[in-house]
């Protein structure tokens, strides 16, 4: 079955499956007209389908229940009891089009919200009690459903001293740092106006609580449908498409970072390239914002509970504005971190390339970095990252450079055409890629020019964030042995392919129930040409070099219902541009030097800590043991808060003769290329890299 015939099959099922439905218009319609239009794009475009049984019926109640209440703060076992009469028949439900189980759902959580209010109600307005020995769990997963309303006081009034305690700890530091102040407020004082900000903060959730719409709720409902298809696919409402849009299209000004919600917060996800939280290098890809606070408020707004498009407008602003965001770090600590918005600075996210040279180690060695793989669609006026790559090779080659590094840590993709270009600058020609629907056989992606501009060493730097296009190139030159592959013990592992489909597109009339919204729904698969997927398992590098996740779950894995890795046919590939052998040398070599490398040893601590601490989140509730446990973590973070603060020795870092002219010839554009320069003259995994590529060179 071809692609043609699957929409003429979904225009009819959908036209059909519509006709006699929307007679009276009204929500419930219109959510079974949603419902109705997903599952059929689901069973008949999703890569992996699944069957909707008794099984599926039992992992979406767990997952929905998750999402309804991720801090088991307002509904009882009791109620979780009740919900749990439908853990087989939400199957039948679903294929019914009925929503029994979801108006249940809501009757409790609405139910569960009031008396979570009159429970905050009362402790507030209480004694706030520091000093008494006793701890909360900050894991949502380790908590458990409360069996009765004791319990669940005990869980409210444990989570407001949490929230006191971290702004009592906050407001002490920040008066001890204040030197102009005359005259200092007391301990009792200060925990007065956390508790009165604490106060403030639930009020306001619960004001965003209660405008929570039963369109919000039913979206959410969807989606813990669509999500255990996997994780990529999503059901948007009209307006969320176009947040999307103007996400992705990256123009609006703002701080150049993308988000998704966690829990009751937001989770930065991805930072763009050339946007002000990418220069900052403060913001981080899984730090999750709690506040932000806009330069005019003295107070900042804590986001708990907010809908992400509010939290987005919040974040976005006027171009030179300043926010500060209050972020948790994979570590469980808290920073402030303040970002002045700016349009993204478009050429910072296109390659650009400088000349290495290291003493007694490696001499003129070409270092290209790739952000991300940017199209002509993107506004170079017919440019590409792949014809952008190609120049800087010819560039480098001008200044006859003895090896290549190709940079693709960060890199999160992109287009797919410019990737299979960008490999064929390696090889003669070939197979790049396999890409394969749930129908049709796999569609082999081909390089067919002859022409290799590079025939040297080459290494491609990566780490747990390159994605997509980037993990693409990186395992075809791995199959290939055309390059070494040296970074974090894989990439991130996303072999999927996404389309948008408007649930509107196939159905005549019914415009009192459009629009309906749309799905991006995971149509086809990547694979590698030796048959296996980049999906789940991502790319493992040649040589694995410690970074901050080496011993935690990252990229693909972290997601609850990831696509699995699998596996099909191989198809004929080879090259004689550059013969790569002995790579266990290359390893046993690089093991050694690390080994005896002090930052390195560093980073590897540190990684261990993360995850000890992502492990420990059960905090104390008692002034003093809080205070020492947050110290504790702080001053353990310390220790590797600038690993990389200082430059590599003799490493000399030149511009491109051919690019002088340019960097020059704008004082911001000069500026921003000396800020790059200097960060990469710290940046011990190129320090690394350049000793591989001595090594590499050798058995050249």
């Amino acid at each position: 079955m071809n692609l043609k015939s699957i929409i003429i099959a979904i225009s009819a099922v959908l036209f059909f499956s519509f006709g006699s439905m929307f007679g009276n218009a009204d929500p419930v319609e219109k959510e079974k007209a949603i419902l109705d239009s997903v599952l059929k794009f689901l069973e008949l475009l999703h890569i992996q389908p699944k069957d909707i049984n008794d099984e599926f019926s039992k992992t979406l109640h767990k997952s929905y229940l998750e999402s309804l209440d991720p801090g088991k703060r307002f509904l009882m076992a009791s109620e979780i009891e009740q919900l749990n009469q439908f853990e087989l028949l939400l199957d039948d439900q679903i294929n019914e089009r009925t929503f029994d189980y979801f108006n249940t759902s809501i009757e409790l959580i609405e139910k569960g919200i009031d008396r979570g209010v009159k429970f905050f109600d009362e402790a507030i307005q209480g004694e706030i009690d520091i000093t008494t020995k006793e701890y909360i769990e900050m894991d949502y997963d380790k908590r458990t459903w409360m069996t009765s309303e004791e319990e669940l006081k005990s869980v409210w009034l444990k989570s407001i001293k949490y929230d006191v305690l971290g702004k009592l700890d906050q407001k002490i530091e920040d008066q001890e740092a204040d030197t102009t102040l005359t005259e200092k407020l007391s301990f009792d004082e200060l925990k007065s106006e956390a508790v009165k900000e604490t106060k403030k903060t639930y009020e306001d959730w619960f004001k965003r609580l209660d405008k929570v719409r039963r369109s919000d709720r039913f979206e959410n409902y969807i989606n813990s449908i669509t999500h255990i298809f996997d994780p990529h696919t999503d059901y948007y409402n009209p307006k969320e498409k176009e947040d999307f849009d103007i996400r992705m299209g990256g123009k609006l000004t703002g701080i150049g970072a993308r988000l998704s919600p966690e829990g009751d917060y937001i989770k930065v996800v991805s930072i763009i390239p050339g946007g002000p939280a990418w220069k900052g290098k403060d913001l981080e890809v899984d730090d999750v914002i709690y506040s932000v606070r806009q330069e005019d408020q003295e107070e900042a707004m804590e986001i708990q509970g907010m809908r992400m498009d509010d939290v987005v407008s919040k974040i976005r602003g006027d171009v030179g504005t300043e926010v500060t965001l209050k972020v948790k770090s994979s570590d469980g600590t808290f920073r402030f971190i303040s970002i002045v918005r700016e349009e993204v600075i478009i050429d910072e996210g296109f390659a650009r390339s400088v000349i290495l040279d290291l003493p007694d180690v490696a001499d003129n060695i070409g270092y290209i970095l790739l952000p991300k793989f940017y199209s002509s669609f993107e506004g170079k006026e017919g440019n590409s990252c792949s014809k952008d790559v190609a120049i800087e090779i010819e560039k480098l080659k001008r200044q006859n450079v003895s090896g290549i590094i190709l940079d693709l840590r960060n890199n999160g993709g992109g287009s797919l055409q410019d990737v299979i270009s960008m490999s064929g600058l390696f090889i003669e020609d070939g197979p790049i890629v396999q890409v394969q629907d749930r129908v049709r056989k796999a569609h082999v992606y081909k390089d067919k020019d002859e022409d290799v501009k590079y025939d040297g060493p080459l290494i491609v730097m990566v780490n747990q964030h390159s994605a997509s296009a980037s993990e693409i190139l990186a395992a075809a030159l791995q199959d290939y042995e055309r390059a070494v592959i040296v970074g974090s013990n894989s990439t991130f592992g996303k072999g999927t392919v996404q389309r948008f489909e408007n649930l509107d597109k196939y159905i005549r009339g019914y415009d009192d129930v459009k629009p309906l919204g749309q799905l991006k729904i995971t149509m086809q698969k990547f694979y590698r040409v030796n048959g296996g997927s980049t999906q789940l398992n991502g790319v493992e590098s040649d040589i694995v070099l410690p970074d901050a996740y080496s011993y935690i779950e990252s990229g693909e894995k972290e997601y609850e219902f990831p696509i699995g890795w699998s596996e099909i046919d191989a198809v004929d590939y080879d090259q004689s541009v550059f013969e790569l052998d002995q790579i266990d040398d290359l390893v046993a070599k690089s093991q050694m030097r690390i080994s005896s490398n002090e930052t390195f040893q560093l980073i590897d601590e540190n990684a261990k800590r993360l995850k000890e601490s992502r492990e420990n989140n059960t905090f104390p509730l008692a002034y003093e043991e809080f205070k020492a446990f947050l110290d504790e973590r702080e001053e353990q973070a310390k220790q590797f808060k600038d690993i990389m603060k200082d430059e590599i020795k003799d490493l000399n870092i030149t511009n491109l003769d051919e690019d002088l002219e340019k960097i020059n010839s704008d004082e911001s554009r000069k500026a921003r290329n000396d800020d790059w320069v200097k960060n990469l003259s710290k940046d011990v995994y190129v320090e690394e890299v350049l000793h591989i590529m001595k090594d590499l060179q050798a058995k050249a």
